[in-house]
């Protein structure tokens, strides 16, 4: 019988796989129409404090998203600490610093003290299904995170990354709703 562990991976490794198949033009192209709906949310045009992500290059693309919200809404990005995730303010791209464990840029900004504070979250995720339930890489560091917000969690993703039944454990935090190019909304 195969663990639920062993299915989650082979979920990763199928999706890895499909997401090298894109190009980056293509990335970006599918990544502006999955943030249109979030932009189009009428959760996301009420929230004026925002958990977002600063986007790895196998992610929906939220760089210039993040940049252009950041102007009219408060942004918090997440930053590597140890195990655990904690999330700073946004505050332009020239106040980011390149110390992430994964390479990723991360914020300087000030530190969330408040989780209730956070409106609209936007998580990333290997994979989703039609329940709101996701997959990530594996680390647990979202999974930390989601299980202390009252916000409204959106996960976001390529219409390849939303599978008929993502394994799941008691640990995992399902999505209120999700985000594809053809999915929600």
């Amino acid at each position: 019988m195969i663990s639920i562990l062993d299915e989650k991976q082979k979920v990763r490794q199928q999706i890895k796989l499909q997401k090298a198949n894109l190009s980056f033009s293509e990335k970006a192209k599918r990544s502006l129409f999955v943030l249109k709906k979030v932009e189009n949310d009428i959760h996301f045009q009420k929230a004026n404090t925002i958990f977002a992500y600063w986007s790895m290059s196998d992610e929906i693309n939220t760089r210039e998203f993040v940049e252009r919200w950041s102007k009219s809404k408060k942004i918090f990005l997440p930053v590597i600490i140890g195990d655990t995730l904690e999330l700073r303010q946004f505050n332009g791209i020239d106040s980011m610093k390149k110390e992430g464990r994964f390479g990723i840029l991360e914020p300087q900004g000030m530190l969330l003290e408040n989780w209730n504070d956070i409106e609209y979250a936007i998580i990333p995720g290997i994979a989703f299904d039609v329940l709101g339930n996701r997959l990530g890489r594996g680390k647990a560091f979202y999974d930390r995170i989601l299980n202390k917000l009252k916000a409204k969690k959106i996960g976001i993703c390529f219409d390849f990354q939303l599978i008929e039944r993502v394994p799941i454990e008691a640990t995992d935090i399902p999505m209120d709703t999700v985000f594809s190019e053809r999915f929600g909304n």
